[in-house]
Order: C-alpha cells, then structure tokens, then sequence
C-alpha cells in the first residue's frame, strides 16, 4: 500500500509538471471556491442558497449526459435547476458531456465528448462555459494537453493549492466529503491558504443530511464557508477569479496537431 501511494504521488507530480499553462494571480487576498461535480439537484437545491446566505457564489461542472437521470449521488440536475444557478449568479462549467473518464477512451473520442458537452452546456445556459473538471478526476498526459488547447481552465482532484502561479491545465483542487468532523481539516487548509496568499479550491457533489461518499452534509458545506468568510480570504467562483484572464477560446478541431496524439497514449499513461 506505501509504495503504490508513493507511486501515485511520483505520477501526480510528473502529471503536474507536464504540459503546463502558467499563469499569476499576482498578490492579492487568498481565495477560496467551492465547486460542484456532475452535479446533483441536492447541490443546487441545498448547496446554492447555502453559499447564497453568505453572498457568495459557486462553480458547477454539470455533464449533460446525466441531467434527469439517478444514481448514487441522487436525482441529477434538470434543466431547470441549469436556469436557476445561472439566474442567481452562479457558474456553469463543463464536465465531457458524458461524464467518460479520459482514462478509458482515445484521445480524439475525450477531444469530442468535452466538444459535445461545451455545446450542450452553452445551449441549454445560452451562456459562453469555457471552464472545465476532469471526470473522476482522472487526466493523462495527452488529455491534459489536448484539453487545454480548448478550455480556459481544467481542474482536476490533486490536492493543494494554486498560485500565485497556477497550472489553468490543471487546477488543484480538495475534497469536501463528509459531515462536520471533518471541519478540522478544512480549516487547516484555510488557514495555510491564507498563509501561502494562494488560490483554495473545494469540490464535493451532493449536498445531503446523509450523504453518499462522494458529498458533503449541510452543515459541513455551511461551516467551512463560515471559516473562509471569517479567514478574510475572498470567495470567488472559477470564473470569477479568471475573470482578467479569460479568453474566448474555439475547440481546436480533432485533427492536424492534436491528431498526433496517438490512442495509445491514454493507456499506456493511465
């Protein structure tokens, strides 16, 4: 078990150095944001109006192959909840339209699913989403790559921090899983985030009293927020802090360049 998690933190930290996007965030006040995966009606329902109590707004990576369908982590999100976030301030992102992780398909076929879901995303919103969150968190080298060339930013659930200069290839990001013993941790990374003046980001998915393993309960989202307005940080939504740096970017077409990545890539770094 000890050396396959070396082994995991060896591959995490070549990933991370591979195929960057540097960018500063200069020497602003630490920032903290709460992100949403797939997500759940329970993360719009229960989630959104507690970061709205605290004036605060969120991200949320919605994969438009599960909206108004079930699973694990609950009812997912329906079309209406889509119009309700973006109508109260919140951010729409992207997360593959299918939610295929970039580890069990060819490059060219993650390429057209994260096309796919851009589409559906900006058509059901009427918005412009450009950032992204890999499936599962999972990323190889050529996705890592090839996404960036399509997105303004793509996270993914190695843990730490961002900045002041980030990875927008691949943004750091923490889980917030859990009932409220799990706060001591939270808080912990709170507070060096203040210490460090960088950019803090938490992801769960549902937002339940009984959570599945992949969600928090209210009271945990409730008290961590309560933490970060009272550490003096800022809490901004992904594209709230990108907003300075954000270009409009056009999915680079599944050909010349990226062509050249070949299939096998994906397996043979997964």
């Amino acid at each position: 078990m000890i050396l396959r998690t070396q082994l995991g933190r060896m591959r995490q930290a070549v990933l991370s150095a591979a195929s960057q996007r540097p960018l500063s965030l200069g020497n602003g006040r630490a920032v903290v944001s709460f992100t949403f995966d797939d997500f759940p009606r329970s993360a719009s329902q229960v989630g959104a109006p507690i970061l709205e109590g605290f004036g605060v707004r969120g991200t949320y990576y919605a994969a438009p192959g599960l909206m108004n369908s079930a699973g694990e982590l609950g009812d997912f999100f329906i079309e209406s909840d889509l119009h309700a976030l973006v109508e109260s301030g919140h951010e729409i992102a992207l997360h593959t339209y299918d939610h295929i992780s970039a580890r069990s398909v060819s490059v060219s076929a993650f390429q057209a699913d994260v096309r796919k879901g851009i589409e559906a995303v900006n058509e059901l919103t009427g918005g412009n989403a450009t950032n992204f969150a890999y499936p599962f968190g999972d990323v190889t080298f050529a996705t890592k790559k090839a996404v960036g060339n399509m997105v303004t930013s793509a996270r993914g659930v190695f843990p730490g921090f961002n900045g002041p200069e980030v990875d927008l290839n691949l943004l750091r990001a923490n889980r917030l899983y859990g009932d409220v013993d799990q706060l001591d941790g939270a808080k912990r990374l709170i507070e060096e985030n203040v210490r460090r003046n960088s950019w803090l980001i938490f992801y769960t998915h549902d937002v339940r009293p009984n959570p599945s393993q992949y969600g928090c309960t209210p009271e945990l989202l409730e008290s961590v927020l309560s933490v970060a307005a009272a550490s003096g940080s800022q809490i901004l939504s992904v594209a709230q802090v990108l907003a300075d740096h954000r270009s409009d970017f056009i999915p680079a077409p599944i050909s010349g360049d990226l062509a050249k990545i070949t299939d096998a890539a994906v397996t043979s770094t997964a």
